[in-house]
């Protein structure tokens, strides 16, 4: 039986790898002609290292390009930092979170997945409808970046097209919405050859109706500037003189070198989302990752999530599809599968944004919560709690036995 997945994303690319692994026809169509994109989600967490791991592939993980994150620190009233998280206290060799351009992710998964002969990856090809046969989904109708279309048959249609799916919107799915108080502007400042030799940590700062995060790269730091939501055109209309002087009180340390902001077509906005859908199905079609559940850049574990929702799939559908019919039945299995690691994460993002984002763009509050600043100074074990969420998740997967691979050195 063949599977078509629309979406080259994380979850898209792991589903390929791990189905074609199994002997099945997949076929992954991705409609941009490389992974070359800014501000994706680059952090890759304890869970999908060790998975990397369990597919053979750790060593040429290892070999990516990529730094490690070290623990994110919170201000306190007078001006300290606490460490809100301890990366280092879980166990080795997964305490850390890796950050890895999400472009050297996809095109390694995808190296690795055309070694299956059952594997196809068609670039440059966008998802444009759905194909139906007696209620049905029989395939996906396709559009490439030459004008010409057509369709592809499959017993299985993936959609893993994020969260402005395409394919969910053809299917006539709509998600819940929860609501969300910020927006998120991404971009990027140099790093000194003199920082160097400091961890690289996260760093919040917060102001009357603003925060941001710092992320430490290789060779630069990655900003994230929050503000209330629907605040773009304000900002944009203000001007980049005006930007410059907004990080520049909110994180003096970087004063210096607020002027490589050009302009303000060097933010990229983040219209943040935190939904998901009801029912994850229909009848020969399965969604995963965001476009079954748009996650908050809180934590950053959208990237991670996905990728299970991809392990989840494969260990739960190969099985079926080798026997020749996939049921809802099987389709629920998954979504009963990963449906409550995904609500108790929700969950956990709202709460946060209720208590570190959701007052901050309202300017009722400066700095982080005085609760979470007591709990990770004198609690004994509290940072391993965060810690644990965001590394492993509620429910981590491990690689189903037919896609496991012995260790290939680099």
């Amino acid at each position: 039986m063949s599977v078509v997945i629309s979406g080259g994303g994380p979850a898209g690319m792991m589903l390929g790898l791990l189905l074609a692994r199994a002997g099945i026809e997949v076929t992954v169509l991705e409609k941009h002609g490389d992974f070359l994109r800014d501000f994706r989600g680059d952090t890759v967490h304890a869970s999908t290292m060790r998975l990397m791991d369990e597919l053979g592939l750790g060593a040429g993980f290892g070999a990516l390009p990529q730094s490690r994150l070290g623990n994110m620190q919170l201000p306190t009233a007078n001006g300290d930092m606490v460490n809100f998280t301890d990366f280092d206290g879980l166990p080795a060799p997964y305490n850390y979170i890796a950050m890895v351009p999400q472009w050297n992710l996809l095109n390694f998964l995808a190296e690795q997945a055309r070694r299956e002969p059952s594997f196809t990856l068609r670039m440059n090809t966008a998802t444009t409808g759905l194909i139906r046969e007696g209620g049905r989904i029989t395939g996906a109708r396709y559009r490439t970046q030459d004008g010409e279309e057509g369709e592809l048959r499959a017993a299985l249609t993936i959609a893993a097209d994020g969260r402005h799916s395409q394919v969910r919107r053809a299917a006539g799915l709509v998600p819940k919405e929860f609501a969300v108080p910020f927006d998120t502007w991404w971009f990027r400042l140099p790093r000194h050859a003199a920082e160097q030799a400091v961890p690289p940590n996260l760093l919040a700062a917060f102001a009357p109706g603003e925060f941001a995060l710092s992320l430490t790269r290789d060779d630069y730091f990655q900003i994230g500037y929050y503000a209330a939501k629907g605040s773009d055109a304000r900002l944009r209309a203000e001007g980049v003189e005006r930007f410059r002087e907004r990080i520049a009180a909110l994180l003096p340390r970087y004063a210096d070198r607020v002027g490589h902001i050009r302009d303000m077509d060097d933010l990229y906005l983040l219209d943040v989302k935190l939904n998901r859908l009801h029912r994850w199905y229909a009848d020969g079609l399965l969604l995963i990752g965001d476009a079954a559940h748009a996650m908050s850049p809180a934590g950053g574990v959208g990237i991670n999530l996905a990728i299970q929702d991809a392990v989840a799939a494969a260990t739960l559908l190969a099985e079926p599809l080798r026997r020749g019919r996939v049921t809802t039945a099987d389709l629920a299995r998954v979504q009963r599968r990963r449906q409550r690691p995904t609500v108790v994460v929700q969950r956990l993002q709202r709460a946060l944004h209720k208590t570190m984002f959701t007052t901050a763009p309202n300017g009722s509050r400066v700095g982080a919560p005085a609760q979470l600043i007591l709990a990770a100074r004198y609690v004994p074990g509290f940072r391993q709690i965060p810690s644990r969420l965001i590394a492993l998740g509620p429910r981590p997967e491990h690689a189903p036995a037919f896609a496991r691979r012995p260790t290939e050195l680099v």
